[in-house]
């Protein structure tokens, strides 16, 4: 270890250095939040199964005989492996409880219970811990519920939502609700944190996929809720906002979203008709959401006079939403363009992986990438050899260095 004289030190900066995480999760949800507390400075340890993650099964596409999706979510992390059925192996997750600052899990709803290592059992040794719990449908009548991101797409309505109008429903590309219930984990994380340092006392915070879900699908969620409409597939067209979609240029599509009058009238500058801004058809976007099937045509004749990258350039210089609609690799390479640096190296050496930034940037306390994903049961030995030490609760934990 870099530190051998004080094993529960820790090194590393960001905005959360010297907290101790405890991950009891696995698969995405909980493995990406505790990857973003890790990025903040936090010294996350990965609590796995003899036989790992899921995610590191995983497979293709692979870097080297590794998950890229296992890669994707576990930077920064160490890795124990610890079997529950054995006195032993719980005795020693136990006490990693005990030292921590944020325990986070997704087994079933009382999954936990029987190891003893549920919020109520580890609170009462470690009061000022923040004990995180991510299910996929809650922990009172969803709790028997399997909780896999799919099928809380189609329980929530968002696969209703997905797909053309006349065509059957589809699946987001990602696991939608896993990263947001992720994202909301963070959010109460940090804010259990901050009443514990009013306080001295932790809290149990509690997550549903399908909460988030609710939540996250925001404005089609409040037409039910708050008109009682209830939301129907409109392929990619936006059913309070025209134009908001994509439509035909000289090679390929181009997102137009013009979301306010000013900007539709710079639209219809840039296209060289501005007096389409004018037409009483056209001129508010009430009336434009109305007269939807008469705008489009006008527009993509419009556009059809030169390709989606000239659009771009021409439309975005004027002030109106416009991008193509690009592959992954596209992706990242408009956010090179863009001076965003999308990839950032974790690790040295043959362990050196590229993996996506994280997407927050601090004036004062940048995010950390110092650790790569790690092995099964990398860190174990020395994880339990810190463990076995008689020592107050501490939320440091063991040396976050790489070079040990």
């Amino acid at each position: 270890m870099a530190q051998e004289d004080d094993p529960g030190a820790a090194t590393g900066g960001g905005p959360l250095a010297g907290l101790l995480v405890a991950d009891f999760s696995r698969v995405l949800a909980g493995p990406y939040a505790t990857m973003l507390l890790a990025d903040l400075g936090a010294t996350v340890v990965k609590v796995e199964s003899p036989q790992g993650d899921e995610t590191r099964t995983w497979m293709p596409p692979t870097r080297g005989e590794t998950s890229t999706y296992y890669l994707g979510i576990n930077r920064g992390k160490r890795s124990i492996a610890l079997d529950l059925r054995q006195d032993e192996d719980v005795a020693i997750a136990k006490e990693l409880a005990r030292r921590a600052d944020v325990l986070i899990e997704n087994l079933r709803p009382g999954g936990m219970a029987k190891y003893g290592l549920d919020y109520a059992s580890v609170s009462a040794d470690n009061p000022a811990l923040v004990y995180a719990s991510i299910s996929g449908f809650g922990s009172t009548g969803g709790a028997h519920v399997p909780g896999y991101d799919l099928m809380v797409q189609a329980v929530s309505g968002l696969m209703s939502l997905t797909g053309a109008p006349d065509g059957p429903p589809f699946r987001a590309g990602i696991s939608i609700f896993d990263v947001m219930a992720g994202k909301d984990a963070l959010i109460g994380i940090l804010a259990a944190l901050r009443h514990r340092d009013a306080t001295g006392r932790g809290q149990h915070v509690e997550l549903s996929l399908l909460a988030s879900a609710m939540s996250g699908m925001v404005n089609q969620s409040s037409a039910y809720a708050a008109g009682g409409v209830v939301p129907t597939r409109m392929g990619n067209a936006h059913p309070s906002v025209v134009p908001y979609e994509p439509l035909p240029t000289a090679d390929n599509d181009l997102i137009v979203a013009a979301a306010n009058d000013g900007q539709f009238r710079k639209l219809c500058g840039v296209l060289g008709m501005p007096e389409l801004a004018d037409d009483p058809r056209f001129a508010r976007n009430a009336d434009r959401t109305e007269h939807r099937d008469e705008l489009r045509p006008i527009l993509v004749e419009a556009l059809a006079g030169k390709g989606a990258d000239e659009w771009f350039d021409l439309l975005v210089a004027a002030g109106v939403p416009a991008g193509p609609i690009n592959s992954v690799a596209g992706g990242f390479a408009i956010a090179e363009r863009f001076g965003l640096d999308p990839v950032v190296e974790v690790g040295t050496g043959e362990r050196a992986v590229p993996t996506t930034r994280n997407p927050i940037r601090f004036s004062e306390t940048p995010a950390t990438y110092e650790l790569p994903p790690p092995e099964l049961d990398e860190h174990g030995a020395e994880l339990r050899k810190w463990l076995a030490q008689d020592t107050e609760r501490s939320g440091a934990g063991p040396s976050r260095s790489a070079d040990e």
